[in-house]
């Protein structure tokens, strides 16, 4: 049996079994590494013996019946969220060798259900556009995308089941989409962001990597989770677990405004995806509100970027990417004005979409603009993600398609605010329907 193939439920039902260890479950995904990771570059830090010794401590909690939900599945932590026993470094040599004193709460959650902290997976340069070392593992002349470059990698390469990114453009989504798994952005205010380095109070979520739904839903179950530390989270949340899908669910597809941006062979694949599907899918045009909502979230990010990275900025701008230095000096120009101007527009947006999602249980749109970019210092563009990103819904990245040179392309299913669990439900009938791409 190939360990590192199955799925971290199924892992975790064999372990409640006593048909495998922890122990014996994260060796094999460490065996995988060793033999990958020089190509692909997932990994800013991974310590073999503290996985084990978690794994051992996982184990000794199967014995004792205090296991938690997670107990003995490893995980990768995107390298913007401070773990206590490991450096966070935020993919810049500014912040070499910083070593947090306490998790961050959604790394402690994982924890507390037993979870094995694998290591700490490459970002982008606080998690914009310069680019670490990563390859996508699908070829490894792409780019896997960014800003979860390693978080992405390290699941499409089996090197971890499981994995957490962040997005405040398409840092989720757009990886997912690259490197052909499945990422997922739930609802704003859903994932606390205490412990992790910020680049938009407005725009920044949490999100989770993995190779099918139910694995997405037993972390969603444990870090969607209230945290009064971070003043954006909704205070009544629930991620209930008792839903049924009692109803044939309806489907608009969103071609949207930034549609000019795709490439040929995504445009081509969506539309026959839409075409020959089993679901119930209509044409859906989000009209004249959306018109401008890339450019709005545009000067939200912008706005944000100069706000929390200006410190770094003005005490070492030349130890900073390239980019970085770039994203930061464009948003410095923005006025208070221009960032109320941006918030007011995507509020109008905002009420616009609750009108659909009265007719639609969940929006069809590209993950990304086409299949990964075959050049290393480009992460690919997130316009099919930022304006969903500003409005704080759940969506997912399912790869349903392959480019021009067979690689993977993800197609993004969106729900209505707060509907995270609808949301992976109806990705698990979309799933009983249509095949993903091999």
């Amino acid at each position: 049996m190939d360990l590192i193939k199955l799925s971290a439920n199924e892992a975790l039902k064999m372990m409640k079994e006593g048909s495998l260890s922890s122990e014996e479950y994260v060796k094999a995904f460490l065996k995988q590494i060793e033999l990958r990771e020089n190509e692909v570059g997932a990994w800013i830090f991974l310590d073999p013996k503290l996985a084990i010794d978690q794994a051992r401590e996982a184990d000794k909690r199967w014995k004792d019946k205090t296991a938690g939900k997670l107990n003995g599945l490893p995980i990768g932590i995107k390298d913007i969220i401070d773990t206590r026993d490991m450096p966070t470094e935020n993919g810049s040599l500014l912040c070499k060798n910083r070593k947090p004193s306490k998790d961050a709460h959604l790394v402690r959650l994982l924890r507390d259900e037993g979870a094995v902290i694998m290591g700490k997976c490459v970002t982008t340069e606080f998690a914009l556009s310069g680019p670490g070392k990563t390859k996508n593992p699908k070829d490894l002349e792409c780019t896997p995308g960014g800003s979860s470059s390693g978080s992405a990698a390290a699941v499409s390469d089996y090197m971890v089941p499981l994995a957490i990114g962040s997005q405040t453009g398409g840092s989720v989504l757009r990886p997912a989409s690259f490197t052909g798994i499945l990422g997922f952005k739930p609802t704003f205010g859903t994932i606390s962001r205490s412990g992790m380095s910020p680049i938009s109070q407005r725009l920044d979520h949490p999100g989770i990597y993995a190779n099918c739904v139910e694995d997405i839903d037993l972390v969603a179950s444990v870090i969607l989770s209230y945290d009064s530390e971070d003043l954006d989270m909704i205070q009544n949340y629930q991620y209930k677990n008792d839903l049924n899908l009692n109803k044939s669910l309806k489907f608009g597809f969103v071609r949207g405004p930034v549609w000019n941006f795709g490439d040929k062979d995504m445009k081509n694949g969506i539309e026959e995806f839409v075409k020959n599907s089993q679901l119930d899918i209509e044409d859906l045009d989000l009209g004249k509100d959306f018109e401008d909502a890339a450019n709005a979230h545009e000067i939200i990010m912008n706005g944000s970027i100069a706000n929390s990275l200006i410190n770094y900025y003005q005490a070492d701008k030349s130890n900073l990417h390239p980019f970085t230095v770039k994203r930061i000096e464009a948003g410095i120009p923005v006025s208070a004005s221009d960032y109320v101007s941006a918030t007011e527009k995507a509020k109008k947006m905002e009420q616009t979409l609750r009108q659909f999602f009265l007719k639609y249980d969940a929006i069809i749109t590209p993950s990304a603009p086409g299949q990964a970019p075959r050049d290393l210092m480009n992460t690919g563009n997130a316009i099919f993600n930022g304006y969903w990103t500003m409005m704080g819904v759940p969506a997912i990245s399912l790869p349903f398609l392959k480019g021009v040179d067979n690689l993977p392309i993800g197609i993004q299913f969106i729900a209505n605010w707060s509907e995270d669990l609808k949301l992976l439900e109806i990705c698990k009938e979309v799933l009983r329907k249509e095949k993903l791409a091999d």
